[in-house]
């Protein structure tokens, strides 16, 4: 490191044991970084060399027992020591190591030279309870120089480098193991601290003090128990502080008072991605992957990078070849030697990664950065390492059932038919119940069925305390989830949401919390008079009564329940619906279509033979039978009552039309008296959106009823300036929703003007170039040409004789000869071939040969592909009828439209 650091603050080379090319007396302090694979390699050199009696690590003294596990060969890093309050899961702390970590290689080291190893920072029970008495850092910045800082940063500026991580790789990683003394970077890294501490003191990390004066009593402890044999592991930034002389008494005075809570410790797997900055670990690295990389790396360790990058390129099928690859290396090292650095470093990668392999595209960089250079290892922890009962038999569960957990998001679809698939969507559900939210239910692509179901699973770190939080509802996933959701259910809470835990009880298969939750739904139900809690519980309940025997689960239960709810509501919902502000009536339309939709899914669930709710119209018809009959005869309500919103009459309205509960012509008329001049133009306004607005295609209800559009275009431009202002956003929100398609319709159908529309005559006249009526005699003029097309239907004979000879003594109009062409029709022009004489999409286009009173232009309407023997001098007066109106006599029955050419 030295040449680096031009000039540090203090100026002061630190001296001392350790300081020099040789140990002195007193203990080995290497202070390192952190998961820096430079600095592991530093500490396993110089433990090789000092060979001491002990080991001393940064970490939790209440891991000194799960030290052993390290050693086992199902512990595969990362992993993490976690550290939880046994009272409140919760409150916990971890303490991530990665195999370059320094702290592992130390435990490692230890493990497999038989030497005694400790951890020395101040115990969790200590951490965890500062965390609930204050934030682990203070809310407020100090003053002056105790800001908090970091130390890396500042030697980086110091140095003249604007970027820490590549000041370190260029000062550490890049010139390991270049030396002959193992000591040294320790002690220039000593040297380093030991000013920034005489700078900055504590740098503004405010609990310091505490951890380093524990840390002095434990090695002080270890001094008397082995002598100066002893290496002590720790960061950095430490160093100066445990090298600093201090009195026992002064030391334990720090310690005095602070507050203790009852911890428990345990292994649990890590992820490169939660090293990282972005997975909040204040220690972290921005890159585990690239550290992984070089720390495992044997020899050229650039080569070996860009043979990943080239590997995973090629797996997600893009050209890479080895070319590439050795073009890639020398752009590498060209950038290092310009950049004046001793070995490619992460940047020099990355950029000769994007111009050779990537070509200069970011997209597939992403996917190295996110694969590679941060990556998705997932650690793993023996069997044998402490963990609640609940985390025991969630892994028994995981293995029975196939599902392994995994950093990377994937997609799973479950079967439900299969007993298998059937319980890893229970298992799922019954963990998001507990707040175990390990897979998340996402939409079934290419199925509807209720059968089938598709979670997005992704594991992290941090559902192990999660599951240790879980754990103090059972020892097994059922009965923690059944003792959940006994104790939500009987816990002051909303109406909706006891229904929904109903729906969570079905689909997680929890059939002894039902009957608890079916009791407080009962009584919340009973309770409640709120029109639109009762609205919001029922589309829930339907679903499970709808859906829940997918999985077996008896839903008996949940009829009367909601069967009950239906009813309230159906009484409930006219005078909830009176006289609300625009706000409200939004809502309480959204409430109205919930309440639509379940009591379309219940269908004649509900006990039949009901009375309709009281208010309904003398002069409406009956309600039909069942639930779904009284429910349209509360919509029937809704669509009279003046105090009513306009935009829950004109709801009511559209919902009563979709279910053909209600004809075009009384839509048409209701629209009628709401557009009229009397009528509010807010109010107006307002049934519009409530008719055609939102997604449930009201703009192709006026593309396809001109009429309704025509009512709605004269009632608009009547709006008087003074109003239009008001209605405009109320409007512009309802046609926005539309897409773009039907917007541009609309719009072609307005621009016509009322010429084409806004009158009875005009309605009844049909769309442009349509006939109110059928024509008959036109319709029959094609019917030869397309029996010859498409052969003799079910209904007609063949009356030719035995020359082909029709009835009329004619031949008969097979138009094909042995080589399968269509002959000469009589003077009408060349025919073509049979594969162009029987494209029907042009054959049968009856609307251009009709349109408009226009004649039957046999060579248009009937012309197939320009085949049949018939061209376009058949048009008009060029053809054998003789005048312009097709004379279906002259084409139907002679040869003179298509001969045979024999």
């Amino acid at each position: 490191m030295e040449g680096l650091l031009p000039g540090l603050p203090g100026g002061e080379r630190v001296t001392g044991p350790g300081a020099g090319g040789a140990r002195g007396a007193g203990p080995l302090l290497l202070g390192v970084r952190h998961h820096g694979p430079g600095s592991a390699r530093a500490v396993r050199a110089a433990l090789d060399a000092a060979a001491p009696r002990t080991v001393l690590i940064e970490g939790p003294p209440e891991a000194d027992a799960l030290l052993p596990l390290a050693a086992d060969p199902d512990m595969r890093p990362p992993v993490a020591l976690l550290a939880h309050v046994v009272d409140e899961p919760g409150r916990s702390a971890f303490w991530p190591l990665a195999g370059f970590s320094p702290e592992w290689v130390a435990i490692r080291w230890s493990l497999d030279h038989g030497v005694p190893a400790r951890f020395i920072d101040l115990p969790a029970a200590h951490t965890l309870a500062w965390e609930k008495e204050d934030p682990p850092f203070p809310p407020t910045e100090p003053a002056g120089d105790a800001v908090r800082i970091d130390p890396l940063a500042v030697l980086a500026r110091t140095a003249g480098h604007d970027d820490p991580e590549r000041w370190w790789e260029d000062a550490v990683e890049h010139r390991g193991g270049t030396g002959t003394d193992p000591f040294a970077p320790f002690t220039v890294l000593e040297e380093a601290m030991g000013a920034l501490r005489e700078a900055y003191g504590d740098g503004g990390h405010h609990r310091d003090p505490e951890r380093e004066a524990y840390m002095r009593l434990q090695v002080r402890a270890a001094q008397r128990e082995f002598g100066d044999d002893v290496a002590v592991v720790c960061g950095a930034w430490h160093v100066p502080a445990l090298r600093r002389r201090t009195t026992v008494a002064a030391d334990r005075a720090l310690l005095k008072g602070l507050p203790r809570a009852r911890a428990d410790m345990t292994w649990v797997p890590w992820t490169h991605r939660r090293l990282s900055r972005a997975g909040g670990y204040g220690a972290g690295i921005g890159s585990p992957g690239w550290y992984g990389h070089l720390f495992d790396a044997p020899d050229r360790p650039v080569e070996r990078w860009m043979t990943k990058v080239a590997r995973l390129l090629r797996d997600e099928d893009r050209t890479v070849s080895s070319a590439h690859v050795i073009e890639a290396v020398r752009l590498a090292d060209t950038l290092a030697a310009v950049r004046g650095r001793p070995l490619p470093g992460l940047t020099e990668t990355t950029d000769a990664v994007r111009a050779v392999m990537c070509e200069g595209s970011d997209v597939p960089l992403r996917l190295v950065h996110d694969r590679l250079v941060v990556g998705d290892v997932l650690g793993e922890v023996p069997p044998s390492a402490p963990a609640v009962p609940l985390q025991r038999d969630l892994t028994r569960l995981q293995k029975r059932l196939r599902i392994k957990p995994e950093p990377a998001e994937r997609e799973m679809e479950l079967d439900l038919r299969g007993e298998t698939d059937a319980e890893r969507s229970r298992l799922l559900h019954r963990l998001r119940l507990l707040g175990v939210g390990w897979g998340e239910p996402a939409a079934s692509r290419g199925s509807t069925g209720t059968f089938r179901e598709t979670w997005r699973l992704r594991w992290e770190p941090e559902l192990s305390v999660r599951v240790a939080e879980a754990g103090v509802w059972g020892t097994t996933v059922l009965s923690a989830a059944t003792a959940r959701a006994e104790a939500d259910a009987v816990a002051p809470s909303a109406l909706a949401d006891v229904t929904a835990l109903a729906e969570h009880c079905l689909l997680a298969g929890l059939t002894d919390a039902l009957p608890v939750v079916m009791r407080a739904l009962a009584d919340r139900a009973a309770l409640d008079t709120d029109v639109g809690h009762l609205a919001q519980a029922l589309p829930a309940l339907v679903r499970s009564l709808r859906y829940g025997d997918v999985r077996g689960t008896d839903t008996a239960a949940l009829t009367g329940v909601a069967a009950g709810l239906a009813e309230r509501i159906f009484v409930g919902l006219p005078p909830a619906c009176a006289a609300l502000d625009a706000e409200a009536a939004e809502e309480m339309r959204g409430h109205v279509d919930a309440v639509h939709g379940a009591v379309g899914l219940l269908g004649e669930t509900g006990p039949p033979g009901g009375t309709a709710p009281a208010g309904r119209p003398a002069d409406g018809p009956p309600p039909g039978p069942g639930m779904r009959g009284r429910w349209h005869s509360v919509l029937r309500v809704l669509t009279g009552r003046d105090t009513v919103p306009g935009v829950l009459r004109g709801r009511a309205v559209r919902l009563l039309l979709d279910d053909g509960e209600l004809g075009q012509e009384e839509a048409a008329r209701l629209m009628g008296l709401v557009l009229s001049p009397g009528t509010e133009p807010g109010d107006a306004a307002g049934w519009i959106e409530g008719f055609v607005g939102g997604g449930a295609g009201g703009g192709m209800l006026l593309v396809h009823d001109e009429r309704l559009l025509g009512l709605v275009d004269a009632w608009l431009t009547e709006v008087p300036a003074e109003a239009f202002t008001d209605v405009l956003p109320l409007l512009r929100r309802t046609f926005s929703a539309y897409e773009a398609g039907v917007r541009r319709t609309l719009g072609e159908l307005v621009r016509r003007g009322p010429g084409a529309r806004g009158s009875a005559a005009a309605a009844a006249s049909g769309p442009p170039g349509f006939a109110p009526e059928p024509d008959p005699g036109r319709a029959d003029a094609v019917l030869p040409v397309l029996r010859l097309l498409l052969g003799p239907g079910p209904g007609d004979h063949d009356t030719r004789d035995d020359h082909g000879r029709g009835d009329g003594g004619a031949p008969a109009d097979t138009g094909v000869d042995r080589t399968g062409q269509v002959g000469r029709s009589a003077g009408v022009g060349p025919s073509t071939d049979n594969d162009r004489s029987t494209d029907a999409d042009r054959g049968t286009d009856i609307d251009r040969g009709s349109r408009v009173g226009q004649s039957v232009d046999i060579g248009r309407s009937t012309d197939v592909d320009r085949g049949v023997g018939v061209d376009r001098r058949t048009d008009a007066g060029d053809t054998t009828g003789g005048d312009r109106a097709a004379d279906a006599g002259g084409t139907a029955g002679t040869d003179d439209l298509v001969g045979a050419d024999r």
